[in-house]
């Protein structure tokens, strides 16, 4: 019965949000390197400030990232938008280490903390039908500090969905 109430409420309050226009989105961030929980703010159209919390190497970083859009580049559809950004996270990371002493072998765990730039590209579908986009994206990034003291990884691919209020 809960669920059933549940569900009813998030269907009238995606109803109520048609229409309607949206300053913020708060979503997911499905990726094999960085999956994580987003938080968008959009002050106009062509801009937002992204917040990400997202887990990497067992550990967690935060993001801020800002977000710049171009609209009605495909004439085939209005609702696919082109964006790019730049921004920064710090966190931490940590690893194990095999290490042996006489006959015995036992992991030691290490941390560090990283801090780096972000860059970002990606498309995103914006459904009129109902407050919800998806996307996919591709966010550059590289660290100091950390495990590897610098490191860049240029393929962090993710699926992105998010709900518009």
């Amino acid at each position: 019965m809960k669920q059933i109430i549940l569900f009813a409420a998030i269907l009238l309050s995606l109803n109520r949000a048609y229409g309607q226009g949206y300053t913020n989105a708060a979503g997911i961030r499905a990726s094999w390197i960085s999956p994580g929980l987003e938080y968008r703010f959009y002050p106009g159209d062509m801009n937002s400030y992204k917040v990400l919390l997202a887990t990497r190497d067992h550990g967690i970083q935060l993001h801020g990232l800002v977000e710049f859009y171009q609209y009605d580049l495909f004439s085939f559809s209005h609702q696919i938008i082109f964006l790019y950004g730049i921004g920064v996270h710090a966190g931490y990371e940590s690893w194990d280490v095999l290490r042996s002493q006489g006959n015995e072998v036992y992991y030691d765990s290490r941390h560090a903390l990283l801090a780096g730039l972000d860059g970002l590209a990606g498309l995103e579908y914006v459904f009129y039908e109902i407050p919800l986009m998806a996307g996919l994206e591709v966010k550059p990034y590289f660290d100091v500090f950390g495990r590897h003291g610098f490191d860049i990884k240029l393929f962090d691919f993710a699926l992105t969905v998010k709900y518009l209020f």
